[in-house]
C-alpha cells in the first residue's frame, strides 16, 4: 500500500468521526474516562508514588547499638553474630568491623551521624559485595532478605539492642527514609511519646528498622573522694586519677626516642583484661576491686583506694536534644521494598485515633510540606507537643512541589506564548488540554511496566521530570495540526471538516517518525533504577501524545469556530 493510499485511509477515518455526532461524543468520552480512569490508579494504588526506587549498589552498612551503658564485650558479641551470618554470603567479597565508633564517612554516613558516634554501645559494620554487573541479585533484595535472619538471632543477645540495615541511597542522603520529630517541653513526657510513636511505627506494614535517638537513663557507679582524708593520707588527687585510668583504661607512663620518628613515642601500660573486668556488675565487686588498688604516700605507706574513695551507685544523666531551641526526640524507620508515603499515612491514621484518648489533635491544614504534622494538647495538664514528618518523605514533598510548579509554570508559559501567537483563546486551550492528556500514557505505562518488573515499578521524581518535558513534545504536534489546518481553509479555501481530515492525515507520518525516535531513545533509560521512570514516561507518554493529536485535537478543532 502507496503511502498515499495510507493517508486517503486516516483522511477517510477522521473525516467520517468528525461527521457523526455520536463517534465525536464517544472519543470525547473515551478520552475522559481515560484521563479520570489513569488519575485514579494514584490513590488506589495500581500505581504507587516514590521519589526514587532503591538503588542497587557494591555495598550497605549495617549500624548496631546496643543499650547505653553496655560493654564492649556485650557489643562484640553482637557485632560478632551479625557477621558470622553476613560472611555465608557468596556475594559477599569482604566485611569491615568497627567497634566504639563509626565506619569512614560516606554518602550516606555524612547524614546520618556516623561520625559523631563514640561510645561502648556502637558498632558498624561496611559490608563490601560482588559487582553489581557480576551477581543476579540487586543489593536491596540482600538486604531485605537478612535483615529479619540478623535481627530474629542478634538482637535478643544484649538488651535492648538496635541492628539497622543501611542502604547507599538513590537520591539525596536522609537521615532515616521516615523521621518523626517530637518537640515539647517535657523531655520525659518527650521519651514516653516516643516510646508509643516507635510502637506504632512498628506495627506498620512496610516499615522496619525502628529506633528511637534519644540517650536513656541507666544505672552508673560514681567514685568520690574524701578530699579530708586524701590530705591526710599525704596523697594527691592526680596520683589517685592515675591508678583508676590504670585499672579500667590505661595511661601513658612516659616516653621514647626513636630515629624512624620526629615525635616521642607515649608507653602505654594498663592492667591485663582479666584484671580490668569484672565478674559480675555489683557495688560488692567494684568495692573489691578497688580495694585491691593501693598508692604509696609520701611516707611510704601503702593506702587502699577504699580508704579515701566512696562508691555511690546513681542514674546517668541522659543527654536533651534540642532543635529551633525546642526540646527534641526522633523516632526513625526504614522502608522495605515499598514506597515511604503509604507507611506514613497509615501510620498517622493510627496516632490520630491512638493519642486522641489522651490528646486534643489537631491536623495541620494546607498544602505546605508540613501538612501532615499533628499538634498535641494534653487534656489534663494543656501542655503542647508537636509530631512533625521528616526525612526522605518531606524531600518526597518538596521535590513533588517544586515539579509541580514547574509544571504549572511549563503551562502558564505555553499558553500565554500560545495566546499572543493565535490571538484567541479557544485555540490555545485545545493545544495546551491536548499537551496536558499525555499524563494518561505516563499513568499507564508505569502500570504496565509494573506488570512485567519483578519488583514495584514506582512513579517517580524522574517521571514527572519526563511529563514535563512530554509537554513541549506534545504541544509541538498539536501546534502543527492547527497551522496546517488554518492554512488549508485561508489559503486553499478547503471546507473545515476536510481541512482537519487532510491536516490529520498529511502531519500524522512526520508525528509518529518523531514519536518513534523518542521512544528508541528513551528505551535505553527504562533500565535503569533511577532514571527508569524517566523513559518510561517518555514512551508510554509519547504514544498517548500521538493518539490525541491524530484522533482527539481533531474532533475538539471541529468544535471550535475559532477556526
Amino acid at each position: 500500500m502507496s503511502s498515499h493510499e495510507q493517508n486517503n485511509k486516516f483522511e477517510t477515518f477522521i473525516y467520517k468521526i468528525l461527521e457523526n455526532r455520536f463517534k465525536k461524543f464517544l472519543v470525547i468520552f473515551l478520552v475522559a474516562l481515560s484521563f479520570f480512569g489513569s488519575i485514579m490508579m494514584i490513590p488506589n494504588k495500581t500505581v504507587l508514588v516514590r521519589m526514587l526506587p532503591s538503588k542497587s549498589a557494591n555495598t550497605f552498612n549495617v549500624y548496631i547499638d546496643t543499650l547505653i551503658g553496655s560493654s564492649i564485650e556485650e557489643t562484640k558479641a553482637v557485632t560478632e553474630c551479625v557477621t558470622s551470618i553476613i560472611q555465608k554470603e557468596k556475594e559477599v567479597t569482604d566485611i569491615e568491623s568497627y567497634f566504639a565508633e563509626g565506619s569512614p564517612l560516606d554518602y550516606a554516613g555524612l547524614v546520618k551521624g556516623s561520625a559523631l558516634k563514640d561510645g561502648e554501645q556502637y558498632a558498624e559494620i561496611v559490608v563490601n559485595l560482588t559487582d553489581l554487573h557480576e551477581r543476579k541479585e540487586k543489593s536491596f533484595d540482600i538486604v531485605h532478605r537478612l535483615r529479619p535472619v540478623i535481627q530474629e538471632n542478634c538482637e535478643p543477645l544484649t538488651k535492648a539492642t538496635s541492628i539497622r540495615m543501611i542502604e547507599m541511597p538513590a537520591g539525596p542522603p536522609m537521615l532515616a527514609s521516615i523521621v518523626v520529630e517530637l518537640f515539647g517541653e517535657n523531655n520525659k513526657k518527650l521519651i514516653d511519646l516516643s516510646k508509643e510513636v516507635a510502637s506504632i511505627l512498628d506495627i506498620t506494614d512496610g516499615l522496619v528498622d525502628i529506633d528511637i535517638m534519644a540517650d536513656h537513663s541507666y544505672e552508673e557507679y560514681q567514685i568520690k573522694l574524701n578530699t579530708e582524708k586524701v590530705t591526710r593520707s599525704g596523697l594527691d588527687v592526680t596520683q589517685i586519677n592515675n591508678i583508676i585510668y590504670l585499672a579500667f583504661q590505661g595511661v601513658n607512663v612516659a616516653v621514647k626516642s626513636s630515629m624512624s620518628s620526629n615525635n616521642q613515642i607515649p608507653i602505654y601500660v594498663q592492667l591485663s583484661e582479666d584484671s580490668q573486668t569484672l565478674d559480675d556488675n555489683t557495688l560488692e565487686n567494684l568495692q573489691l576491686k578497688l580495694s585491691s588498688l593501693k598508692l604509696m604516700n609520701k611516707q611510704g605507706m601503702m593506702i587502699p583506694l577504699t580508704e579515701v574513695a566512696t562508691i555511690k551507685k546513681t542514674k546517668s544523666d541522659p543527654m536533651i536534644y534540642h532543635k529551633d531551641l525546642k526540646n527534641m526526640v526522633n523516632v526513625t524507620a526504614e522502608t522495605d521494598m515499598v514506597s515511604q508515603v503509604y507507611p506514613l499515612l497509615a501510620a498517622r491514621d493510627t496516632m490520630i485515633e491512638f493519642f486522641s484518648y489522651e490528646f486534643e489533635v489537631t491536623e495541620q491544614l494546607g498544602l505546605s510540606t508540613y501538612m501532615f504534622d499533628l499538634k498535641l494538647k494534653d487534656k489534663q495538664t494543656g501542655e503542647n507537643y508537636l509530631i512533625r514528618w521528616d526525612g526522605e518523605m518531606k524531600v518526597s514533598l518538596d521535590t513533588f512541589r517544586d515539579l509541580g510548579t514547574a509544571f504549572i509554570a511549563a503551562l502558564m508559559l505555553i499558553f500565554i506564548v500560545f495566546v499572543i501567537y493565535y490571538q484567541s483563546f479557544t485555540i490555545s486551550s485545545i493545544i495546551l488540554g491536548g499537551s496536558f492528556l499525555s499524563i494518561i500514557g505516563v499513568i499507564v505505562g508505569h502500570w504496565i511496566a509494573d506488570m512485567f518488573t519483578v519488583g514495584t515499578f514506582f512513579l517517580t521524581a524522574t517521571s514527572l521530570i519526563g511529563f514535563i518535558s512530554l509537554m513541549g513534545i506534545s504541544s509541538r504536534n498539536s501546534l502543527l495540526m492547527v497551522d496546517f489546518t488554518k492554512s488549508l481553509i485561508e489559503d486553499k479555501g478547503i471546507e473545515k471538516r476536510r481541512a482537519i481530515a487532510v491536516a490529520s492525515a498529511t502531519r500524522a507520518k512526520p508525528i509518529m517518525l518523531t514519536a518513534i525516535a523518542i521512544i528508541l531513545g528513551s528505551a535505553l533509560l527504562t533500565s535503569d533504577p533511577v532514571f527508569g521512570g524517566l523513559g518510561v514516561a517518555l514512551i508510554s507518554g509519547t504514544v498517548a501524545a500521538v493518539i490525541i493529536s491524530l484522533i482527539f485535537i481533531p474532533v475538539l478543532m471541529d468544535n471550535t469556530k475559532a477556526i
